[in-house]
């Protein structure tokens, strides 16, 4: 019998990409896609990372560094797959393209991609790291205290993420982008709580989830502020280079956090985890039925939820039952719909 006040951690996680979500287990990932023509389409694959197999993927507070760049290559790569659905023709294949294949061997895409990645990477630091630092220092003229000067470094890096979140949310196609990630959120939270993965039982799970990438950049905010209120030297130069020295240990440090958010709920976790979870409203949309469906195909693409239920809250899933649940769900939908339609619209 399950436990309903126990929410357990499936080992699953994902992002949402456009039109679509993409869904990961271990070295398998899957992408679904909701084509123009209205189809899904789902692809499936396997990915390892960066230093596949290594030992340095399993020690803690070093592990978080390599899966924070295999996140941000894997998920690079499902978003400019989810966009090829949506290219206006056949891409032609540009002379940096063929140069590219040329020198390596037919591996200019991989090239690319690399490139990318580390360009995000840089823009990242400089964005959310230097800039509130070079912004602070113009109020070392009227605060001579280090201690308050660090705290407002720290307020300015919040300032900016938060900016950041909001302007990005205003736009219409990251409107989408977040009912996807809403959409993914759910899917985890209705396994997680025992429930049969069926668009019913997803559309009313939570959209918020404490191993979200959200939490992980808020955690990393907030790691990088208590790092540098304690880590202090006084050459400028030295200031900037320890900043970016670092951000490894941030990483690591996040990444056990969220990690330790997933399997815990003591009452400390709640607390820490609560910022992450709030700024997760802004970062999540409640998706429409047809974003559900996208999401539960990448799951089941990737992960025996049915077995996962079974051996962690002792029950079996009726096949017959999860079909009438969902006709019936519709029968209820298409009901209120005439309901509406035939109301007094005054």
């Amino acid at each position: 019998m399950r436990d309903k006040k126990c929410n357990r951690s499936s080992g699953i996680g994902g992002q949402a990409v456009l039109e679509g979500v993409m869904m990961k287990n271990k070295d398998d990932y899957a992408v679904a896609i909701r084509k123009p023509d209205g189809e899904i389409e789902v692809e499936v694959d396997v990915y390892r990372g960066v230093l596949r197999g290594s030992r340095l993927k399993q020690i803690p507070f070093i592990r978080g560094i390599f899966n924070f760049l295999d996140s941000l290559i894997l998920g690079m790569k499902t978003l400019n797959y989810s966009a090829s659905f949506y290219e206006d023709g056949e891409a032609e294949e540009t002379k940096l393209d063929k140069a590219l294949n040329k020198i390596s061997g037919g591996k200019a895409e991989t090239i690319l991609m690399g490139f990318t990645t580390a360009f995000s990477i840089v823009l990242a630091i400089a964005i959310f790291i230097m800039l509130p630092y070079f912004l602070s220092s113009f109020f070392s003229e009227y605060v001579r205290n280090a201690s308050l000067l660090a705290i407002i470094e720290g307020v300015i890096r919040i300032l900016i993420f938060l900016g950041y979140i909001v302007a990005i949310s205003l736009m219409k196609d990251i409107h989408r982008l977040y009912q996807y990630h809403g959409a993914e959120h759910k899917c985890i939270n209705c396994i997680e709580k025992g429930r049969p993965l069926t668009v019913h039982n997803v559309m009313r799970s939570s959209r918020i989830h404490k191993r979200c990438g959200t939490s992980f950049m808020f955690f990393v905010i907030f790691v990088s502020i208590i790092l540098f209120f304690f880590i202090r030297v006084q050459n400028p130069v030295y200031r900037v280079l320890l900043r970016i020295a670092l951000i490894p240990v941030i990483a690591g440090i996040s990444y056990e956090i969220i990690r330790l958010a997933g399997r815990t709920d003591n009452i400390f976790i709640k607390i820490i985890s609560a910022p992450g979870m709030l700024l997760q409203r802004l970062t999540t949309k409640e998706p429409d039925k047809s974003m559900v469906e996208v999401a539960i195909k990448s799951v089941e693409a990737v992960f025996d939820w049915k077995a996962y239920l079974q051996d962690t809250f002792g029950y079996e899933i009726d096949d017959s039952w999860l079909v009438d649940e969902d006709e019936e769900d519709t029968e209820n939908s298409e009901r209120s719909e005439k309901e509406l339609s035939g109301s007094d619209p005054t």
